[in-house]
């Protein structure tokens, strides 16, 4: 047995534990706490998924009704927990703003997302380096020589190559690794309709929103408003595409919901998108991420006008960052030439 399935195990002193994913799950955070959840039981270790929002995609509630995969949202839930009981974090890190706290213990998180806020658990298991948090559950079956059944390989491949944009990005030699050892084990016909049919009728509005109200206000990068209560998923997908544009390398996507504006940031500039944009929403909000992909959240309850002044502001703050980011690897250049 691995060490670390060795300290995931110990770290656990229950029967039964909550997996908790962080808000409006996406099919890695999914396919993960599914994952943790068959692997646990294996050892006898039974396992509540929960989260707080909705689950968004079409996809993904498609694979959760087709596999039977159940999550509870804590609302439904919040009567059951205890100040004693154990939590496990997967795809999400304590203090993190995108994680509710719930009542009981965060004991465990195993994630790929950078720390901004370093936590203290029982075991964690942080690889910022690799792409999907399912490619880490994936690694415990196969390091481990634990079997795992069709159900468990589509869903832990549908994370990766969701997460990975279909290996196109922040993949690593484990997603990959993992993905040619589940795939043969999926159901193809499955795979493709579930990374092919992403949108409904009504998200068409959000990149009609994102393409009208798009402004580049200097090269390479974009700034667009994908309209209200636009879903955080899809937010992402418009982020997503306007990046795919020739002349963009960093794209701020961003919805005014109703607890305020919810933002999504890609760059494929090489600069880092999550360092920018922890800094561009610092004082205003939270924010945080990948270097290819982040996002952040600035609280808000004010009239039009005064969205306006903070979009325009948090705009600015994005303009600055970038241009000192840029100016840092400049410099660095420089000094290894």
């Amino acid at each position: 047995m691995t060490d670390n399935l060795k300290k995931l195990l110990a770290a656990i002193e229950h029967e039964h534990v909550y997996i908790q994913t962080h808000n409006f799950p996406d099919p890695d955070a999914i396919a993960s706490a599914y994952g943790l959840q068959q692997l646990l039981r294996h050892f006898n270790i039974s396992a509540t998924i929960c989260y707080k929002g909705k689950i968004e995609r079409y996809n993904t509630n498609y694979i959760m009704h087709q596999l039977g995969i159940t999550l509870q949202n804590v609302v439904d839930i919040d009567s059951l927990l205890q100040v004693d009981d154990e939590v496990l974090l997967v795809d999400a890190q304590k203090f993190n703003a995108n994680v509710v706290d719930i009542r009981g213990e965060e004991i465990v998180s195993i994630d790929h997302h950078p720390t901004f806020i370093p936590a203290t658990y029982r075991f964690s298991d942080i690889r910022p380096d690799v792409g999907s948090c399912a490619a880490i559950i994936a690694s415990y079956f196969f390091e481990n020589d634990i079997p795992m059944d069709s159900k468990t390989a589509l869903i832990l491949t549908f994370g990766i190559r969701s997460d990975t944009a279909k290996l196109s990005r922040g993949v690593s030699q484990l997603d990959l690794d993992m993905l040619c050892k589940m795939f043969p084990y999926c159901d193809k016909d499955v795979i493709y309709y579930l990374e092919n049919s992403v949108l409904e009728q009504d998200d068409l509005m959000a990149y009609a929103k994102a393409i009208e109200s798009i402004q580049q206000p200097e090269k390479g990068i974009a700034f667009a408003y994908a309209g209200e209560e636009c879903h955080e998923a899809l937010i992402a997908l418009v982020a997503d595409f306007i990046l795919s544009m020739a002349d963009v390398e960093f794209a701020v996507v961003y919805s005014h919901k109703q607890e305020g504006l919810k933002y999504s940031v890609r760059c494929s500039s090489g600069l880092d998108a999550g360092q920018i944009t922890a800094k561009a929403l610092l004082g205003l909000g939270s924010g945080g991420g990948h270097p290819v992909m982040a996002g952040g959240f600035v609280p808000f309850t004010g009239t039009e006008q005064q969205q306006k002044e903070l979009v325009d502001a948090i705009e600015e703050n994005f303009l600055k960052e970038i241009a000192e980011a840029e100016a840092a690897e400049k410099e660095k250049a420089e000094k290894q030439n």
